[in-house]
This record gives structure tokens, C-alpha cells and sequence, in this order.
């Protein structure tokens, strides 16, 4: 499926699933939904590159854009819904100290290599509140993550003239990953503790992508709750194989953001 047509699909489905929940909340507060987004600071390290090489290109620090939808209901049997979505892009720049070969294109030792990786994933998950009152919130589950990467590698070798050459691969998958989600509240104040992640480690793939951080409640009314949010998040993707690239990169970081509940 391209990037926009999967742009679409991802913006219709989040549109029907807001209108739907939005409505249903009007006849009755037993459907919440929560709207959420997040400002993060990501400092990327870490390797990539095909399967018998993988190298560092000393990759920088970014700050990307993250947001969520959910809906949660008092049905028992069935989970509650999350989408979430978030784009992770990066550049960096190294001397190789041995030829490198990506995507059919072999660049030579001593030649100057940068790169262009992005990634973003679209989160799928479905959970259940197994714990839901005054003092503290626990959510578990199961997400399908759907990851897109594109990366490319631009080398310039020392020779006299300089010869450039460009590589490029594009790479897509689906992963499950267990989902697991936690809020305490402090007794007496308007700040709550939380973490949430998810987490799959199988057949030489780890990924996950976990936070932990304080909200603020700035508005608490019967119409709308407005939660300020900051905190520490940590991102893995260690994939092996996907259109033959192989990554071993963390994405780390603090972010602030926010979460508004109907």
C-alpha cells in the first residue's frame, strides 16, 4: 500500500472512529475519548545496513511529532480502541572505514557516506481496563504496529575527481507487540504518575517503545478533561530482515504534550 493511500485509509478511519465515539458520548458519558499529542526530543543512535554489515553513521537528535485517538467503553467483553501514530526521521554523516555495499551500490573505504532514515509506524491496539478507579489505572492488550522506512545513503569517495553515488531502500511490515499501560494518581494533587509501552522480543527482532512521565490536571469538568503531559520515552528498533535492511536503532528523548478527554 503507498504512503498516501495509507495516509487516507489511517486519516478517514481516525475521522469515522472520532464522529462515531464523538456522537455516541452526546447520549451518554459512558464513552470517553481521549485525544492526545506529544512534542518529543529524540536523540537516534545506534546501526543499519544489510545483513553481513551494519554500520554507525552517527545519527542526530530530532524532535518529532506523535498524537493518539482512543475510545473507551463499559462494555465487558469487548477492548477498548487506541490509533497512534508517530514519524521518526534522522540524518547522520560518516567516513567508512571499509566498502560498504546497500541496496546493490558498494561504497568504497575512505569515501564520505551520509544517510536520510525515516521511519513511522501506525499503532493498531485493542485493551482491556483490568483496573479502573480514583487511584489507579491498568491497561493490557495487543497492538499490530504497521512500520514504514525509508532510507537512503549518498557516498562521495577521496578520489580525484570525487564520484557520488545514491542507494535507497524501502521497507514495510506489520509486528505484534503485548501492550501494557499504567496511571496512579498522587493523593491530594492534580498530578498523576504513568508509564505505558509496547514490547515484542522473537527470532532476533526487539522492538519497543515505552514511556514514563507526570500529567498535570489543568481542566476537570463534566464537558472536557485537559491533562498537561511530560516525561522520558525510549524507542527500539532492532529489525532483522525487513526488505533485506537490518536496524539496531533507539530513539531516546524527553517530551511534553498534552491529552484532552470528552
Amino acid at each position: 500500500m503507498s504512503k498516501k493511500k495509507k495516509s487516507i485509509l489511517i486519516s478517514t478511519g481516525l475521522a469515522a472512529m472520532a464522529s462515531v465515539a464523538l456522537s455516541t458520548a452526546v447520549q451518554a458519558d459512558t464513552i470517553g475519548v481521549y485525544l492526545g499529542g506529544q512534542i518529543f526530543n529524540s536523540n537516534a543512535s545506534g546501526l543499519f545496513g544489510e545483513k553481513n554489515q551494519q554500520i554507525d553513521f552517527n545519527l542526530n537528535t530530532q524532535t518529532q511529532g506523535s498524537f493518539f485517538i482512543a475510545v473507551e467503553h463499559p462494555l465487558p467483553f469487548i477492548p477498548n480502541l487506541k490509533v497512534s501514530s508517530i514519524k521518526l526521521n534522522t540524518q547522520g554523516a560518516t567516513t567508512l572505514t571499509s566498502d560498504f555495499t546497500f541496496s546493490g551500490t558498494t561504497f568504497p573505504s575512505d569515501s564520505a557516506a551520509t544517510t536520510d532514515f525515516k521511519t513511522d509506524y501506525i499503532d493498531y491496539t485493542a485493551y482491556y481496563e483490568l483496573f479502573d478507579n480514583d487511584l489507579i489505572t491498568f491497561d493490557l492488550g495487543v497492538t499490530v504496529r504497521d512500520i514504514s522506512a525509508n532510507v537512503s545513503v549518498v557516498g562521495t569517495t577521496a578520489t580525484t575527481p570525487p564520484v557520488s553515488s545514491t542507494a535507497k531502500i524501502s521497507a514495510s511490515t506489520y509486528v505484534p507487540l503485548a501492550y501494557v499501560a499504567t496511571n496512579i494518581g498522587i493523593p491530594s494533587t492534580d498530578f498523576n504518575i504513568y508509564g505505558e509501552g509496547n514490547f515484542l522480543s522473537v527470532n532476533g527482532q526487539k522492538l519497543y517503545d515505552y514511556q514514563v512521565g507526570v500529567s498535570y490536571e489543568l481542566i476537570d469538568n463534566l464537558a472536557v478533561d485537559v491533562n498537561l503531559t511530560a516525561g522520558y520515552r525510549n524507542i527500539k528498533f532492532q529489525l532483522k530482515d525487513v526488505s533485506n535492511l537490518y536496524t539496531d536503532i533507539k530513539f531516546s528523548g524527553v517530551f511534553a504534550g498534552a491529552v484532552v478527554h470528552f
